[in-house]
């Protein structure tokens, strides 16, 4: 059983930076595919990016493509997501979650594991 915390949401202006992190316990977190999803309110919960076990192979939804990285450290059971440009339409409870996979998942229906979310706002 894997467990996950979410840190690092808020408040944040346009066009500022956000680090999320997620920390993971009671897994063999190396084995396993990480992603971040988000939800905003009144929406469907939808991919943002995930990261392949050893980290060798990432993938961003459009929307975020080239403002946010995703990135992990097996040596402290943890991945990020590093926000940056963000815009009002970013905001969202974002999530990650884990499966243990060979490489990238992109649906969130093939996820095993999930953390309780942390909220990202993004003012204009």
């Amino acid at each position: 059983q894997v467990q996950l915390v979410e840190f690092g949401g808020g408040l944040v202006q346009a066009g500022g930076s956000l680090r999320l992190s997620c920390a993971a316990s009671g897994g063999f977190f190396s084995t396993y595919t990480m992603g971040w999803f988000r939800q905003a309110p009144g929406k469907d919960r939808e991919f943002a990016a995930t990261i392949a076990r050893y980290g060798g192979s990432t993938y961003y939804a459009d929307p975020v493509k080239g403002r946010f990285t995703i990135s992990r450290d097996n040596a402290k059971n943890t991945v990020y997501l590093q926000m940056n440009s963000l815009k009002p339409e970013d905001t969202a409870v974002y999530y990650c979650a884990a499966v243990r996979a060979p490489g990238i998942v992109l649906i969130a229906s093939e996820y095993d594991y999930w953390g309780q979310g942390t909220q990202v706002t993004v003012s204009s």
